[in-house]
């Protein structure tokens, strides 16, 4: 048997370690490896379809979808707060609209172009509420006592420069009573209880707050103010059904800090799809006076371009878009 020279006995040696230390390099982990943080930027229905959706999308990712509350500040400080994140797709934002509101109003210099979307998820049509017993049954009801009235009517809304309080201005001005309302901002949830408490005579909101409240008798909603009714409210007329020219839609959807990787984006979406596409998903949010309308990143980037636009316009008008704080 032919002996082997120590070189070869070296080159050998050099070479099996060489496999052994290729083989011993760990495979890169796939995302999620570790919980995924959804902010949730306000209460009421926004709040109850977050924590369902993040229950449903941890079964999909395999890891656990954390809701948090960062309310304040028409949703600039939750904004805040996943901007100033890690661009990993560890945390997570449940937006709407309310990233062009709280932009206009002035509340952050921070805008869409900040966050990449994941996808669409919802659409909600907020609603005109009153009390069952004030009499009044449509939006012009409600112009004519607020010019009969000696006072101002006061008008309930979410925030100052907020989603209901653009949808509350645009409807009292396109009913040429602007100037006979006083708008009130409340706390997240608090619609209906302001409203009773007469506190408030009118309070626009999510129809899902006031379903329970019509059902028993002591509230009216007069209008909603999307392009088609609320199927959980379906006597309930549009504002364009009732001669007032005001058409505003509340969608929300999940976004991520601007920069995270595309395939880590489209494992959320991925996920957020599954649960959307879920009859059990469908049925609760119509509880809710919602609608599950799921749209993947590329088409909601461009709703929310065209509505950041439409947005800044009509704040504009209303005299409600001011500089964003720096």
């Amino acid at each position: 048997m032919q002996a082997i020279s120590a070189r070869a006995i070296i080159s050998l040696a050099a070479a099996a370690g060489t496999a052994l230390t290729v083989w011993a390099v760990p495979a890169k982990a796939e995302f999620p490896e570790k919980p995924v943080e959804m902010t949730i930027l306000f209460g009421s229905t926004a709040k109850t379809i977050a924590q369902v959706l993040s229950s449903e999308m941890s079964k999909h990712l395999g890891k656990p979808v954390v809701p948090v509350d960062r309310t304040g500040g028409g949703g600039s400080v939750g904004y805040s707060h996943v901007k100033g994140s890690a661009a990993d797709g560890y945390s997570i934002v449940w937006n709407s609209n309310s990233i062009s509101t709280a932009h206009y109003q002035g509340n952050m210099t921070l805008g869409y172009k900040d966050f990449a979307p994941i996808a669409l998820i919802s659409v909600e049509s907020p609603a005109v509420a009153v009390r069952a017993n004030s009499g009044w049954k449509t939006l012009q009801d409600i112009a004519k006592a607020a010019k009969a009235g000696s006072g101002k009517l006061k008008v309930g809304h979410s925030g100052n420069g907020s989603f209901t309080h653009v949808v509350a201005a645009a409807i009292f001005n396109q009913l040429g009573v602007g100037d006979r309302i006083i708008y009130v901002p409340y706390d997240a949830g608090k619609a209906p209880t302001e409203l009773l408490g007469g506190r408030i005579d009118v309070a626009v909101q999510w129809p899902g707050q006031f379903i329970s409240h019509m059902q028993a008798g002591t509230v009216n909603l007069v209008a909603v103010t999307g392009s088609e009714r609320v199927n959980q409210v379906k006597t309930v007329p549009t504002a364009k059904e009732q001669g007032v020219d005001v058409e505003l839609t509340m969608w929300r959807g999940l976004a991520a800090p601007a920069g995270t990787p595309v395939p880590v984006l489209k494992k959320l979406e991925a996920a957020a799809k599954m649960v959307a596409d879920s009859t059990q998903f469908k049925a609760t949010l119509e509880k809710l006076g919602a609608e599950v309308n799921f749209k993947p990143a590329d088409e909601f980037a461009k709703l929310i371009v065209k509505d950041d636009v439409r947005l800044g316009k009509i704040m504009g008008e209303l005299g409600l878009r001011k500089e964003p704080k720096s």
